[in-house]
C-alpha cells in the first residue's frame, strides 16, 4: 500500500513539473503528461507492466464524469443565439462528423462496419478539456461570440458520443439496430431529466434550508456529481449527460459558497485531467502503434480537413457564418481524454474488438491536441479570429469580473492617525483600498506618495464575504456585449431593489443620476438584494 500511495505522489508531482515547462517546450501541458505515463509504463524507462483495461475504465469515468460536470458548471448561459448553434454543433454536429468517419473506414479503410461504427462513435466529439485550456492559456479573445460556442458545444457533445459508443458496443456484440431504439430512448430521456431534477433538488437544500455549512458544501456538490451520474445510469440513462445538465443549472444558479466551490472543483477536475492523461499513457504500448500508423493517420486526417468542416459548414453557413469564423471552428475541434475515454469502455466491455481501437484512437487524440492545439493561436491570427475588445475567460462561470465590496467613509480631522501621512505610509486592512479622497470639493485620484490633510474625506473599498449582516456593492466593468452600454441609467430596466451608486471612468468617479449615460470601458459599481 505504502508503495502505491508513494508511485501516486510520484507521479502527480512529476505531473506538477512537466505542466510548468509545458509553454517552454511549446507543447500543450496534457500532451506532457500523456508522455510522462509512457515513460512510466511497459515500453518505458521504468517498464511498469500494466494492462487492466477495466480498472483503467472505472478510473477514467470517474474523471470524466466530474470534467463533464465542472465544464457545465463554468459555462455561462448564453445568447439564444450562441446557444442554439452549439446545441446543433453538439448534437446533429457529432452525429454528422461520426456518420462521415464510419463511411470513410467501411469504405475507405475496409473496416468492418462494426467496429468502423465504434471508431467513427469514440473520434465524433471534441474534447472540453483540451479546448478550454487552450483558449485559457493562450488567451484566445475570439470575435463572432466563438469562445462561448466552442464552450458550449464541447462541453455538451461528450453524452452525445458516449450514446453513440454505447450503440457501438451493443452492434459489435452482435445486436440489431432494434435493440438499440429502448437504450437510445432511456439514454436521452432519464439523462436530462434526472439530472434537471438533481440540481434543482440540489439548490432547494443550498437556498432553503440550513443543513449545509461552508465546509460541508463542497462535501454536497460533490455528491450530487455521483448521485447525477449514478441514477440515470442505473436506469440506463445516460450518466454524463445528466451531470453535465446539472452542472449548467447548478454553475447559472446564485447561492451561498459558490466562490469556494469553484475553487476546490478548478483543483479536483485539474488532477483528474491529469489522472486521465497519465493513465493513457501508461495503459499505452507504443511498440504497437507503427501496426495502426497508417490508418489512424489516415483517419485523422479525414477528420480534421473534410468530416468535421463538412460538418460545421453545413450547420453554420444558414446562421450566416463568416467564412474565417467556420474554419476556425473545424480546425478547433480537438480529440481529447474523453475519446480514449470512451474507447477503453468500449475495449473493456468487448475482447471481439479485432482492430486495435485504443492505439488507434490514441494516435488521434495525439496528433489533434499537439498538431490542431498547437496550431489554433497561429490560424486565429491568420484567420483575423482576434477581438481586442472581448475577454475569453468572461465566457467561463470560475471568472469573476463582478467582485463584492463595501465602500465606506472616513473624515480626517486634525488628530486622525493618517493626517499628514502618505498613503504608502498607512496601512487600510486586508483586502481593502483608498479609492477617492475628495478635498474642497474636488475628487483626486490617490497614489503611494499622495499626503492625507485634515478635512479630507476618504473613500475606501473592502472585498466582503456576503453575508446577511453586510450591505454589499458590487462592480462590473461594462464591455461592448453589455446590455446596459449606451444607455441612460433611468432608462435601464432595473429591479426595485437595485441602485447604481457610483461610475469609475479613466480617472474620474463620481456618483450618477437618471440621465448619466453608461459608456464603454465604464466600471460600474451598484447595490442589489
Amino acid at each position: 500500500m505504502s508503495i502505491l500511495i508513494l508511485f501516486s505522489a510520484i507521479v502527480i508531482l512529476s505531473c506538477l513539473i512537466t505542466n510548468k515547462f509545458s509553454d517552454k517546450l511549446g507543447m500543450p501541458s496534457l500532451v506532457l503528461f500523456m508522455f510522462l505515463g509512457i515513460l512510466f509504463g511497459s515500453d518505458g524507462i521504468l517498464k511498469i507492466s500494466f494492462d487492466n483495461y477495466d480498472l483503467t475504465s472505472q478510473l477514467c469515468t470517474i474523471g470524466l464524469l466530474f470534467i463533464i460536470f465542472y465544464g457545465g458548471f463554468c459555462t455561462k448561459k448564453p445568447s439564444n443565439r450562441v446557444a442554439l448553434q452549439a446545441s446543433l454543433l453538439s448534437s446533429i454536429g457529432t452525429l454528422l462528423t461520426a456518420f462521415f468517419c464510419i463511411v470513410f473506414c467501411y469504405y475507405g479503410l475496409k473496416i468492418p462496419f462494426a467496429e468502423s461504427f465504434l471508431i467513427g462513435a469514440v473520434i465524433s466529439s471534441t474534447d472540453a478539456a483540451s479546448v478550454f485550456s487552450i483558449l485559457r492559456s493562450k488567451r484566445l479573445n475570439l470575435k463572432f461570440n466563438t469562445a462561448p460556442l466552442l464552450e458550449i458545444e464541447s462541453g455538451s457533445n461528450d453524452p452525445f458520443a458516449y450514446i453513440l459508443t454505447l450503440l457501438g458496443i451493443v452492434l459489435i456484440q452482435g445486436n440489431s439496430f432494434n435493440h438499440m431504439l429502448p437504450l437510445l430512448f432511456k439514454q436521452i430521456i432519464f439523462g436530462i431529466v434526472l439530472g434537471t431534477f438533481i440540481a434543482y433538488g440540489a439548490i432547494l437544500i443550498f437556498k432553503k434550508t440550513r443543513l449545509l455549512t461552508e465546509g460541508t458544501s463542497t462535501l454536497f456538490l460533490v455528491s450530487i456529481v455521483l448521485f447525477s451520474y449514478a441514477i440515470p445510469d442505473l436506469l440506463q440513462g445516460n450518466g454524463f449527460l445528466s451531470a453535465y445538465i446539472a452542472g449548467i443549472i447548478l454553475g447559472n444558479s446564485e447561492f451561498k459558497s459558490k466562490a469556494n466551490l469553484i475553487h476546490f472543483f478548478d483543483g479536483i477536475t485539474a488532477l483528474f485531467q491529469v489522472l486521465i492523461f497519465f493513465l493513457i499513457g501508461f495503459l499505452s504500448f507504443p511498440h504497437k502503434i507503427p501496426e495502426i500508423l497508417i490508418p489512424a493517420v489516415l483517419i485523422m486526417s479525414f477528420l480534421t480537413f473534410i468530416a468535421r468542416p463538412l460538418a460545421v459548414t453545413f450547420l453554420m453557413k444558414p446562421f450566416g457564418a463568416a467564412w474565417n469564423q467556420i474554419l476556425f471552428i473545424s480546425a478547433a475541434g480537438l480529440r481529447g481524454a474523453a475519446s480514449i475515454v470512451f474507447a477503453i469502455i468500449a475495449v473493456a466491455n468487448n475482447s471481439s474488438v479485432v482492430y486495435d481501437l485504443f492505439h488507434i484512437v490514441f494516435v488521434v487524440v495525439l496528433l489533434s491536441v499537439t498538431l490542431q492545439g498547437s496550431f489554433l493561436p497561429y490560424l486565429a491570427k491568420k484567420l483575423n479570429m482576434f477581438d481586442r475588445f472581448s475577454d475569453v475567460r468572461k465566457t467561463f462561470n470560475d471568472y469573476h469580473n463582478e467582485a463584492a465590496i463595501s465602500l465606506s467613509k472616513v473624515n480626517i480631522n486634525e488628530t486622525h492617525p493618517w493626517n499628514n501621512h502618505k498613503i504608502k505610509e498607512i496601512f487600510v486592512g486586508e483586502n481593502s483600498l483608498i479609492l477617492s479622497i475628495i478635498r474642497n470639493n474636488k475628487n483626486i485620484i490617490p497614489k503611494g506618495s499622495t499626503v492625507i490633510t485634515e478635512n479630507d474625506e476618504i473613500l475606501i473599498g473592502t472585498t466582503v464575504k456576503n453575508t446577511d449582516f453586510e450591505i454589499n456593492l458590487c462592480e462590473t466593468v461594462i464591455d461592448k456585449n453589455h446590455e446596459w452600454l449606451d444607455k441612460k441609467i433611468s432608462a435601464i430596466n432595473c429591479p426595485t431593489d437595485f441602485l447604481i451608486v457610483l461610475i469609475k471612468r479613466g480617472e474620474k468617479h463620481f456618483v450618477p443620476n437618471g440621465n448619466t449615460k453608461i459608456l464603454l470601458d465604464d466600471t460600474v459599481i451598484y447595490q442589489e438584494n
